[in-house]
């Protein structure tokens, strides 16, 4: 079952417990410890190991990117925690690839949520989470009115948010 209610109910309480969007203060509140590697096509990954909770990711990421990867696995942690441990970890070679992976959708909700809130965005359910994929790699342009990056590498929907 598609849980997209719960990532959002549980991506707005995060924000309302941290008083916070920005990734980088999430993963430290949330006691995460983030490890940049050289992943060669690989954007992020996250693993417990030994009740220790770990997001590893790409060192040479567009900063935009990679808040959205933060955001991302920050929602795999939230929203699958026991599903990863029983898993041994989660890889994404391509974390909007959402095609019958329900953990991908969900972890990509809950990070359009934080990163898309309703009063920039007015986005709703799958139309959210699309227009939050294609904004980041889609070939869509989008308005200004949804204050959205284009495929030009216009990201300011981001910029003054962390």
């Amino acid at each position: 079952m598609w849980r997209a209610d719960e990532a959002v109910s549980a991506a707005d309480a995060i924000v309302k417990k941290y008083e916070t969007r920005n990734p980088d203060r999430l993963v430290r509140e949330l006691g995460i410890t983030v490890i940049p590697l050289n992943f060669k096509q690989q954007k992020g990954a996250y693993k417990v190991i030994e009740r220790n909770r770990f997001i590893f990711i790409k060192k040479d990421l567009h900063p935009v990117m990679r808040g959205i990867v933060l955001l991302h696995e920050i929602g795999h942690d939230t929203l699958h925690r026991k599903e990863s441990v029983a898993a041994g970890g989660f890889q994404e070679f391509n974390i909007f690839d959402m095609q019958e992976r329900r953990m991908e959708y969900e972890a990509n909700v809950f990070a359009s949520q934080i990163a898309l809130p309703d009063e920039d965005a007015r986005l709703e359910g799958a139309g959210r989470i699309g227009q939050f994929g294609q904004a980041l790699g889609g070939k869509r342009h989008f308005s200004a009115q949804n204050n959205l990056p284009d495929n030009h590498g216009n990201t300011a929907f981001l910029k003054d948010r962390y």
